[in-house]
């Protein structure tokens, strides 16, 4: 990163929004809800306390809510992938076309679980030139120009849940959003690039086992959670149930709050207005389905020329090993070594072989009287 060209560049995290009454931990002494736990935590908690990120009224929680969110959480993502190409031309009165031929925006976004089971991104936005990050952007669009840009683009952000009869949930973002100007200096006041490289590093080994599920799929291999191999055949692997054989999900070694998040992820898996979000194979991701990172084509190196270099390093260092010689590109290294591997069918082969004369000289005898006849 520090090789290219100086650009404005912004590190935002955000979130979502409270899911019900009992999702965050506020000071309210004395008022209970309706079923009598108290709306509020006065209490200072330990970072090692267990009851951080359990909801303080389970009943009073949105479940519902938070697995439909973490589901259609790519999909948030990507309208505000449009959004802020958007809005930086709105903000100095540009259309986009005209924008996109002075600026690029590109960006790239890890997830991170929070304890409280649901996720929320962190981003870096940047306006490169028109040719991508080895050109500058223009002096007009600095750092300013997207702080003022990324919270309209967050508001504006909305994505509607499929019609059900439980509900349908106006899905956004919440409000806790932090942008904060990317410094290339490591020595000036703020947050460096170094910083970013630094959290990146942490986000990446940081899965959902740190809101207390588990690290490995829940749902039947041969059923992908559906209990049935079709609308009449039950799966014989999971008798129906739709998890791994021997499974029980009152057994898992997982907090309360995420069983309940993955009670939730089995029960709307099992609607039909639900069937896309594939939530029962993504339970114990308590109903996120992404990647936990990505970025556009012009933020960086592009991933399949990494993993092309990373292929062909092993490849170089394997051939090094055995002793042969090094590949270049007008190469050819032909393989002669041949041992004899036997003569005609195996026997099961055989069998095969012998079950196709049988039906083909069957078909010739049908075909001989149908003429005779």
């Amino acid at each position: 990163m520090r090789s290219g060209p100086a650009r404005p560049r912004c590190r935002v995290a955000g979130g979502r929004r409270p899911g019900g009454d009992g999702s965050r931990w506020r000071r309210k002494h004395g008022k209970v809800c309706d079923h009598g736990r108290p709306v509020g935590c006065h209490l200072r908690h330990e970072p090692q306390d267990k009851r951080l990120g359990q909801p303080i009224c389970p009943d009073c929680y949105d479940y519902t809510g938070a697995v439909l969110w973490q589901a259609h959480a790519g999909g948030l993502w990507h309208r505000f992938t449009l959004a802020i190409r958007q809005e930086p031309a709105n903000q100095i009165g540009m259309s986009r076309r005209t924008l996109a031929r002075h600026v690029k925006v590109s960006f790239a976004k890890v997830a991170e679980y929070q304890r409280r089971g649901l996720i929320h991104f962190h981003a870096i936005i940047r306006l490169d030139g028109p040719d991508g990050p080895t050109e500058p952007s223009p002096d007009w669009a600095d750092h300013h120009l997207l702080v003022r840009a990324i919270p309209p683009a967050v508001q504006q952000v909305t994505l509607t849940t499929p019609p059900s009869t439980l509900g349908r949930w106006t899905l956004t973002w919440g409000n806790q959003l932090d942008i904060r100007p990317i410094l290339l200096d490591p020595s000036a006041d703020g947050l460096s690039e170094r910083a970013v490289a630094s959290y990146i590093a942490k986000y990446a080994t940081k899965g959902a086992e740190a809101s207390g599920t588990v690290d490995h799929r829940l749902s039947c291999a041969a059923c992908s959670g559906r209990g049935r191999l079709s609308l009449t055949v039950t799966c014989a692997h999971c008798y129906g149930t739709g998890l791994k054989p021997g499974l029980d999900l009152n057994a898992l070694p997982v907090t309360d709050h995420a069983r309940r998040m993955i009670r939730t992820c089995w029960h709307l898996g099992a609607r039909p207005e639900f069937k896309a979000l594939r939530l029962r194979p993504w339970a114990h991701m308590l109903g996120f389905r992404g990647h936990f990172s990505s970025k556009s084509r012009a933020y960086s190196l592009k991933l399949t020329d990494l993993r092309n270099a990373r292929a062909a390093h092993r490849a170089a260092e394997a051939r090094e090993r055995h002793g042969l010689p090094a590949l270049g590109d007008d190469t050819t290294l032909v393989l002669a070594h041949w041992r004899f591997a036997g003569i005609g069918h195996t026997p099961g082969e055989a069998i095969m072989a012998e079950h196709i004369r049988q039906r083909v000289q069957t078909a010739r005898h049908i075909a001989a009287e149908r003429e005779d006849g």
